[in-house]
């Protein structure tokens, strides 16, 4: 289903022989003052930004956004002039799919699977599982059949790693799931992480679900 792009500031377009590839097209990510990743806006609030003096501009996209009388740098990634406190009670927000989705690497945690995902209670609800980070995991469809209401041991099914509460990096990744290159030395920890599912499938042990399912 396609996503429409917000616009950029009123006056300001890209040129013509630069379009909008991707859905992340028209989003910005910002950093703390201490260079610390917190979030995505979109482009027209990150060129208010810069332009009220309350960011600086960290990376820029190879076209500029232009008006009749004036052109800027497309911001690509901002940094906040001054110290914003961000809550870190990641274990609190609300779960939803697309945060379990991006905090398991967009991959079914049992087959590896990366399409028709869905999202399985570890310990099933009807057995006394919660719906808490650490008993929720991303699920294709078919998986998701195949266990229905059985424990991890009575399926043989163990997600390959153990649901926890995510890095405060993954909800970058729900705003925005395809990471622009400009962006990805900025989120050392989300790219070390996806790195890390993808060369290590099938080799955790999931102690914790497993301890659980016993």
């Amino acid at each position: 289903m396609a996503v429409s792009t917000p616009p950029g500031p009123t006056g300001f377009a890209p040129p013509q022989q630069h379009p909008r590839r991707e859905r992340d097209a028209g989003r910005v990510l910002v950093l703390n003052a201490t260079y610390e990743p917190i979030n995505v806006c979109t482009v027209r609030r990150a060129t208010v930004l810069l332009l009220k003096q309350k960011a600086e501009l960290i990376e820029r996209a190879t076209w500029t956004l232009r008006s009749e009388h004036t052109q800027l740098p497309r911001p690509m990634v901002i940094r906040l002039v001054t110290y914003v406190s961000v809550p870190r009670d990641t274990h609190r927000r609300k779960i939803t799919r697309r945060a379990v989705f991006a905090r398991d690497g967009w991959e079914c945690q049992y087959c590896g699977a990366r399409s028709n995902l869905t999202v399985d209670h570890v310990i099933p609800r009807s057995k006394g599982g919660s719906s808490e980070w650490d008993n929720i995991v991303a699920s294709c469809a078919p998986c998701n059949r195949r266990k229905g209401d059985l424990l991890p041991a009575q399926a043989n099914m163990v997600p390959r790693h153990a649901p926890r509460a995510p890095n405060p990096h993954v909800f970058i990744h729900v705003a925005s799931p395809t990471i622009p290159t400009a962006w990805k030395q900025w989120l050392p920890d989300a790219a070390s992480d996806t790195a890390g599912r993808s060369t290590a499938k099938g080799t955790s042990s999931a102690a914790g679900v497993r301890a659980a399912a016993a």
